[in-house]
């Protein structure tokens, strides 16, 4: 008597849950891929040709891709010291100017312009802090994993999916303390305009309370 076949159909919706986490981690990391692409391309590239694109749009400064790209990771490390303090500094430092120009500016196609670059730089921040996150995330996991290792436990590699949950986490803790800040800071404000209120009436009846009693007939 034969068996029924089950095993192929078994192991192929097996197969098919096991690759669901994978393929959606391959596409939410496609963009990722794209822009740790082009830093490696732009690693090479000189200052004054990233200022010049900058200043001008149409100009292309990154060089043409090895067929073979070795080093991938080196670049890119080279690429975020070398560039980095144009997200610490220079970013932060431009999108002041604008907001300076924006407000002094009565042209309304300056006005637009102005606009566009700001909403650009803070793409570029926004970009830039979380990165910045991601490595602080394995730097902080890799750091707990050595000292796990030298006492002698097996070391645990973090899925794109966990450091989201931690990046879920962290963007939460940020947000709690605006929160508490924001919070705070009316705590402040109500105070100190129940006090202004409390002296100004208080002025109030000091100016008609009389300075000594009438004498008594």
């Amino acid at each position: 008597m034969r068996k029924p076949k089950t095993d192929v159909a078994t192991s192929s919706k097996v197969k098919f849950d096991e690759s669901e986490e994978e393929e959606e981690e391959e596409e939410e990391s496609f963009s990722q891929d794209e822009e740790e692409e082009i830093e490696q391309e732009l690693a090479d590239v000189t200052f004054e040709e990233l200022q010049k694109a900058r200043s001008d749009g149409s100009h292309t400064v990154y060089k043409k891709p090895n067929v073979e790209k070795k080093g991938g990771r080196a670049n890119k490390n080279r690429f975020k010291r070398k560039y980095n303090f144009i997200y610490e500094n220079e970013l932060p430092a431009e999108k002041e100017e604008l907001k300076k120009t924006l407000k002094k500016s009565n042209d309304p196609e300056v006005i637009d312009e102005t606009k566009n670059r700001i909403s650009l730089i803070d793409k570029q921040l926004k970009s830039a802090s979380r990165k910045h996150t991601d490595v602080e995330i394995l730097a902080k996991h890799k750091k707990k994993e050595r000292d796990a290792a030298l006492q002698g436990k097996q070391p645990y590699y973090l899925k794109k999916s966990e450091i989201r949950k931690q990046k879920l986490v962290e963007k939460y803790k940020e947000l709690k303390q605006r929160v508490n800040y924001v919070i705070y800071q009316a705590s402040g404000k109500l105070e100190s305009f129940i006090e202004k209120r409390r002296r100004k009436n208080a002025a109030k009846d000091h100016k008609f309370m009389p300075y000594r009693r009438s004498e008594q007939q």
